[in-house]
Parts: C-alpha cells; sequence; structure tokens
C-alpha cells in the first residue's frame, strides 16, 4: 500500500471504510453519534462512519459533539457532511439538550495534566459518563476506557485479558477504571447497552508510542526502555473496531481488549528507526520487570485482525519523519510507571 503522502491523504486514509464497515452501516440503524470528537480519533472516525453510510446507501446521520476549541475542525467536518454540535460535557444542561441518538461512540476523556488536576479528571472521567449515561440509556454506547486499568504484567506475558482484574496503577488509571464502573452501573440497573472499549496505544503518523521512539532516535535522543514493551495498532484500523463495536453492545456491558496482535519491543523499535536514520540507537535507563500489555484476542476472533501491519506502519512513520511530516506534539508517555501524567 502506498503510504500517506501528506494530512490529507492520511486523514483519507485513516477515514476510509473497509468492507466491513460498509456492512455493518448496512445492518445498524438510526444515527451515530461521537461525545469527545474533536480530539486525536475522533475527527477520523466521525469521517469514517459516515463515508461508511454513504458507501452502504444508508441515510444514518452523524453527529459529532465537541467544545471544538479548534474552530477549524468543526468547520472541516461541517463540510464533509457531519453534523457539529459545541457542547460542554461538564455542563449537564448542554448534555440534555443534545439529540438522542440509537448508536453512541463515547470518546471524552482527561490523561494528560491529570497529576496537576486530578479533582478535573475526576470529573471528566466519572461525572461525566454518569451524566450522559443518564441521558443516553435508550441507546447503545461504546465506551472508550484504556489498557492502563490493568496491572502491569512480567514482560514474558501475553497481556491482560478482559477476565482478569483491574489493578490501575495512579490517579488517571482509577478515574478510567471509575468511567467503566459507572458505565457498568448503569448497564446492570438501568439495562444500557454498552461495550467497555479497552484500546492500548493507537497510532497514526503525526502521534503515538511509534512516532514518540522515531522522534528521539531522529534527534540523537536516547529511548527509556523502563517499560520494555508495549502494544499498538493502527488508528485506522481502531476506527475500524470502534464503529463495528456498537453490534457487540449488550447489559451487562462487554469488556474489549483492544490493540494490535504483537508485543512490541521498545529497543527494537529503536533500532529499526536508528538504522532507517543511520543514527545510533541510544537508551535510557533499565529495563523494568513489568510493562502493560494487553491480549486482543477476543477483538480478532470477533472483528477480525487488523488491516494494516505495525511493520508497515513502522516503514511510514520513518519516512514521515525523514521528510519532515507535521506532528500533534502529544507524547504518549508510555515509559511512565508511577501512573503520574
Amino acid at each position: 500500500m502506498r503510504p500517506p503522502q501528506n494530512e490529507r491523504e492520511l486523514e483519507d486514509l485513516l477515514s476510509r471504510p473497509n468492507k466491513a464497515d460498509v456492512e455493518c452501516a448496512q445492518r445498524i440503524s438510526g444515527d451515530v453519534m461521537i461525545l469527545g470528537a474533536g480530539g486525536k480519533m475522533g475527527p477520523s472516525l466521525a469521517r469514517r462512519v459516515k463515508r461508511a453510510f454513504e458507501a452502504a446507501h444508508a441515510g444514518g446521520r452523524v453527529v459529532a459533539v465537541s467544545r471544538f476549541s479548534d474552530s477549524q475542525t468543526r468547520m472541516e467536518l461541517a463540510q464533509d457532511g457531519i453534523e457539529p454540535i459545541c457542547c460542554d460535557l461538564l455542563d449537564a444542561r448542554q448534555i440534555m439538550q443534545l439529540p438522542r441518538c440509537q448508536n453512541v461512540l463515547f470518546l471524552a476523556g482527561r490523561k494528560f495534566g491529570s497529576t496537576g488536576r486530578s479533582d478535573l479528571t475526576w470529573a471528566i472521567n466519572t461525572i461525566v459518563p454518569a451524566r450522559v449515561a443518564e441521558q443516553l440509556s435508550a441507546s447503545r454506547v461504546v465506551v472508550f476506557s484504556t489498557g492502563n486499568v490493568y496491572p502491569f504484567v512480567p514482560p514474558g506475558s501475553r497481556g491482560s485479558v478482559e477476565t482478569d482484574t483491574p489493578d490501575p496503577v495512579g490517579e488517571y488509571a482509577q478515574s478510567c477504571l471509575g468511567r467503566e464502573r459507572v458505565f457498568e452501573y448503569f448497564s446492570r440497573d438501568h439495562g444500557l447497552s454498552c461495550l467497555i472499549f479497552r484500546l492500548n496505544y493507537a497510532v497514526d503518523l503525526r502521534y503515538g508510542v511509534l512516532v514518540d521512539i522515531a522522534r528521539r532516535v531522529y534527534a540523537g535522543e536516547p529511548v527509556e526502555i523502563a517499560v520494555p514493551f508495549l502494544n499498538a495498532i493502527w488508528q485506522g484500523d481502531a476506527n475500524s473496531y470502534a464503529f463495528r463495536s456498537l453490534e457487540l453492545c449488550q447489559s451487562p456491558p462487554r469488556l474489549l481488549n483492544v490493540t494490535g496482535p504483537e508485543k512490541v519491543s521498545v529497543r527494537s523499535v529503536a533500532e529499526f528507526f536508528a538504522g532507517r536514520f543511520h543514527k545510533p540507537a541510544r537508551f535510557d535507563g533499565e529495563s523494568g520487570g513489568g510493562a502493560l500489555l494487553s491480549d486482543a484476542s477476543l477483538c480478532h476472533r470477533l472483528l477480525g485482525p487488523p488491516e494494516i501491519s505495525l511493520e508497515t506502519v513502522m516503514e511510514w512513520v520513518a519516512r514521515w519523519i525523514e521528510v519532515g511530516g507535521a506532528t500533534l506534539d502529544k507524547p504518549t508517555h508510555f515509559e511512565i510507571t508511577d501512573g503520574r501524567y
């Protein structure tokens, strides 16, 4: 597959529906609303759903809800036939005014800056879900969560599975488990149909763990190896899984780990980029005894394997860095072991 040459081509690839997406759009009924649509994944996910509906000749509308601090994103979504709605999800009155859509993708959340404003992190990650779940109890909801709710596992492990007991490290991860428990309560006690989408490191060419490592190698900076292994998945595949997970919602909620099939060595990734950039691979610290790893076998059995391999993404990232492609400058902090973001 030809690598994206610029951001326009990148956005087109991330939002291009596959056959499974179109088939899902043919089966699904009702509109789709994306809450928290102004973030890293929201715009391309909204476009992918819209394009799937168009390819399926289905009549569902796509509603994108965000504060839209970037008015350009709001305008571009509207130009693509998506209905943008400005909404502060911390305001209960604004939530009450949202349209009642049969299908909801809940992307709203807070991670970075959590250490400085833990109160705000907890409010966004637990109070907002409670208000949304109460107002949209007749919808089916895919709730974005994170592999951070699991404990660190030995590097030799295949990763945590959905039946493992959560043991989050740090207030950010704890608040994410809080978000899950809020939706679980509304699902069990109020019949809300939902799925907990435990995503572990989505990547595109402008952000993600691969970009973090590549940029450090390219700049001649050391790569920290306190967390020796990680998981990652191409954002386009994560977008597809999120949309198609609407058909897997249930009460009580289904749990689903979402990531690639590989356990990725941080050292090996750094050495790959070092070879591509003709620069030495430098490392900082000592390899730790644990890693946040998720086993996504269930996701792959239910929804199929990812379409874009991590090897392909690494090649694309290397080229993107070499030609000076744009980045979002939002590091993942994959090397953090104490949960302080």
